[in-house]
């Protein structure tokens, strides 16, 4: 039988944005429920090395950290529900989402925090390397190439400026494009062009990662030529796929404001969307910076909203689950 479960704050998705908003929410005494998601924790939950989180000395694991901001905002008094969100109503307040456990979750106010995903080639040696070579996301984990070469799949903006930024770390830098040419703005290529750290390998995809299995290891990629199927071989240490991200949104779609890649757009230094009392943190409104202490600000941003936006709208506090 299904249940309706009430809050005045809910909260889709987790993740450093979610379980921040949560935290808020519930010291504010708004009792939040967090529905959250296919990938509890969300791209953290996958990243083994976390040194960039600020309050740790020593480098940490991401699903550790994940379920350190569970444990906190459960602590304070959130209610974690393992569900996911398949509808959502916002024509109306209190707002209405359906979950896929039949259940049905309904807020006064709501906190949108489904995330992004990296895109990615599909290769099998890819995933298999994904956390011990492989990577998403330069800021993340340039650091840990210091001195080594690696590479960078893509030649759009992300492409570019994840090739620049690991010029800071690593000894040498290949982007690996599979066309004639860069679809990145004009001045990043510039950039790129001049920095004497960096190679372009034109016309050219990535066919495989190779590496060591014990302990996982990548050693080189295989790349082929577009046109004549030449494979080449170049030794490495790691490879950085930058061909996008993909916001989590196609749920709102129709109701929330997307920009053309799918980004909720939400007001200038704020969480606000275009619907009054819906709110949207995280990496699926921010495709700049993508990191987890971003998302944890502007989860916080997000609870401090809705508190304000129930405050002023006088709403009375929600029954208890039923």
């Amino acid at each position: 039988m299904a249940t309706t479960h009430r809050s005045r704050v809910l909260i889709i998705g987790s993740g450093p944005a979610g379980y921040s908003a949560a935290i808020y929410a519930a010291r504010a005494n708004l009792e939040p429920i967090m529905v959250q998601g296919l990938e509890p924790g969300g791209q953290l939950t996958i990243t083994t090395d976390v040194e960039n989180y600020p309050g740790f000395a020593d480098i940490v694991q991401g699903p550790w950290l994940m379920e350190q901001m569970a444990g906190q905002a459960q602590a304070v008094g959130t209610r974690l529900i393992h569900d996911i969100v398949v509808a959502a109503d916002f024509s109306k307040r209190p707002f209405v989402c359906a979950g896929d456990s039949g259940d049905f979750y309904v807020g006064d106010t709501v906190i949108v925090c489904t995330g992004a995903q990296a895109k990615w080639l599909g290769l099998e040696s890819e995933q298999r390397f994904m956390g011990f070579g492989v990577s998403a996301c330069a800021t993340c984990d340039g650091f840990f190439f210091r001195g080594k070469e690696v590479a960078v799949i893509g030649g759009g903006n992300t492409a570019v400026e994840e090739a620049l930024y690991l010029t800071n770390h690593a000894s040498r830098v290949t982007l690996v494009h599979r066309r004639d040419a860069l679809r990145a703005e004009k001045i990043l290529q510039d950039r790129l062009f001049r920095n004497d750290k960096i190679e372009i390998l034109w016309d050219h995809v990535l066919a495989e990662i190779e590496g060591e299995s014990d302990p996982p290891t990548v050693i080189g990629i295989a790349v082929r030529h577009v046109e004549t199927d030449a494979l080449q071989r170049i030794p490495l240490s790691g490879v950085f796929i930058a061909i996008g991200h993909r916001p989590n949104t196609e749920l709102f779609a129709g109701q929330l404001t997307m920009d053309a890649e799918g980004y909720i757009q939400t007001m200038a230094d704020s969480t606000t969307t275009n619907v009054p009392g819906v709110f949207a943190a995280g990496d699926v409104q921010d495709k700049v910076f993508r990191q987890a202490v971003t998302a944890a600000g502007t989860g916080c941003m997000g609870a401090l909203e809705a508190e304000k936006f129930l405050a002023e709208a006088e709403m009375p506090r929600a029954a208890a689950a039923e």
